[in-house]
């Protein structure tokens, strides 16, 4: 064994685990003040550990012993709870899943921004804690994840199909589920009838070290208005099987409105350079908000939680104040849900988003819901939100953001700095790099207000919005 692996193994008795920390894991201390990061407590636990990795400031280890449960625990709902990596915090209650989720928001803002904050309005939880998402994507395996239980039993596996979600971090292992609470009851109902009747039929499984097997993949999405889409992606094409489970699923589901397959013989399973063809029913569903709806094909980005991305667009909407009279740019636009849903009460709209596919269905969407005060423009943010761009369009009231994961492009805030729009509403999915930028403008705008909003339970996700105004000189 290396030094360096023994090092890193080490043993801690009875550890105060005080806090929950990056990517869903807690966080324990000892009385030494070393820090051990852990996959499996919650905080309020009191356990032995033993670690695997040793970085400069800090231990990565598992739990041998719990001492004592903290109250913040729950019982976890699903039996694949730990081995699948979809909800690391099923096993902590709900209040305290909206507490931590906050208290990281507060953190990154102060730590990461060194940000003066005022008063937070309270994190917006969901009413849905299970069974919430509308967009939900499963991979086919010909050879399955085992858990340690098999591994160890004497019983010879000869069932190796798999229908499920990849072992975190591992691009070639599926884990076979036999429930999942993340999605709708209709949507768990088609994924095991997939399975059972492709089993039965002795349909193959791909299996991506081969490049053989027949079944990729399963995407399935659920609207709000009851909609249902379903987007089989196959290796090959074998007509006859396809046809025998596309049919099936067209039978056992009159709820199927889009019903789709794709045969992508790439070593990918991405579909964004795929055809994706209509068997039966639309090639898309409608999500609706307010009386507007959404068209969504298998291609489209809409936020995975309907009823808290009506939530989060509320408080969008209320953060920006518009009377009527105001021009409103709208970057990253996306789809231009939020541009479309803010725009009754708004003079004009402008959407800006680099994707021209999501440009398109913005304008297509725009136009069947009547909204005509909306203009959007395709291109990089950087190099479209220009003085050229404004010039054209016209100075706004109001600007609303809401970038990807990894924030704005600095030259992005150097230009809203220039711009000096009265109000900025800041939107992220990710409030280290949301502190980052907002740092950058604080050079000219104080934070008035911050809404965490909770659009992922039994995750460590959250969404925070945040509205700048302007320092009057």
């Amino acid at each position: 064994m290396s030094k360096r692996r023994k090092r890193a193994q080490k043993r801690f008795l009875n550890v105060p685990v005080v806090d929950a920390g990056a990517r869903g894991k807690s966080v324990a201390k000892t009385d030494e003040g070393e820090v051990i990061f852990l996959t499996d407590a919650v905080p309020g636990d009191v356990v032995d550990i033993q670690t695997f990795k040793k970085k400069r400031s800090f231990y990565e280890g598992k739990v041998t012993h719990y001492h004592r449960l903290s109250d913040r625990r729950t019982e976890p709902v699903c039996k694949h709870f730990k081995v699948c990596g979809g909800c690391k915090w099923q096993h902590m209650a709900y209040d305290s899943q909206l507490f931590f989720k906050q208290k990281e928001v507060a953190e990154n803002l102060r730590r990461i921004g060194h940000l003066e904050l005022p008063e937070f309005t309270p994190i917006a939880g969901s009413s849905q804690q299970y069974h919430y998402r509308n967009k939900m994507e499963f991979s086919f395996s010909a050879n399955r994840w085992l858990t340690l239980e098999e591994i160890q039993s004497e019983k010879a596996i000869t069932d190796k199909k798999a229908l499920g979600f990849h072992i975190p971090g591992m691009w070639d292992k599926i884990l076979h589920l036999d429930e999942c609470h993340l999605h709708p009851k209709i949507g768990e109902d088609i994924r095991l009838a997939v399975h059972a009747f492709a089993k039965a039929e002795n349909i193959s499984y791909f299996d991506p070290r081969e490049k053989t097997g027949n079944l990729r993949t399963l995407m399935l999405r659920m609207s709000s208005t009851g909609e249902n889409m379903v987007v089989i992606q196959f290796f090959k094409d074998a007509p006859q099987q396809r046809v025998a489970l596309l049919e099936h699923l067209k039978e056992k589901f009159p709820e199927i409105t889009s019903l789709q397959y794709i045969i992508n013989e790439k070593a990918n399973d991405t579909i964004y350079d795929q055809d994706v063809i209509c068997y039966h029913g639309r090639n898309h569903i409608f999500e609706e908000m307010e009386g507007l709806q959404f068209k969504i094909n298998a291609k489209s980005f809409y936020q995975t939680n309907s009823q808290q991305a009506y939530e989060l667009y509320k408080i969008t909407r209320d953060f920006a104040g518009l009377t009527g009279n105001e021009l409103v740019y709208d970057l990253y636009t996306g789809t231009g849900t939020i541009a479309q849903f803010v725009a009754k009460k708004a003079k004009h709209v402008v959407g800006i988003e680099a994707i021209p596919v999501a440009i398109e269905d913005a304008r297509a969407n725009a136009e069947h819901n009547q909204v005509d005060n909306t203009t959007f423009q395709a291109g990089d943010m950087k190099e479209v939100f220009t003085e050229e761009f404004i010039a054209k369009h016209g100075e706004p009231d109001v600007v609303i953001t809401d970038p990807p994961r990894d924030g704005m492009h600095k030259d992005v805030v150097a230009q809203l700095l220039k711009l000096e729009a009265p109000k900025i509403v800041y939107v992220s999915c990710n409030s280290a790099t949301q502190a980052r930028d907002i740092a950058l403008l604080d050079e000219k705008y104080s934070i008035i207000k911050v809404q965490p909003v909770d659009m992922f339970p039994q995750t460590h996700h959250v969404e925070n919005v945040v509205l700048l105004k302007l320092r009057n000189e």
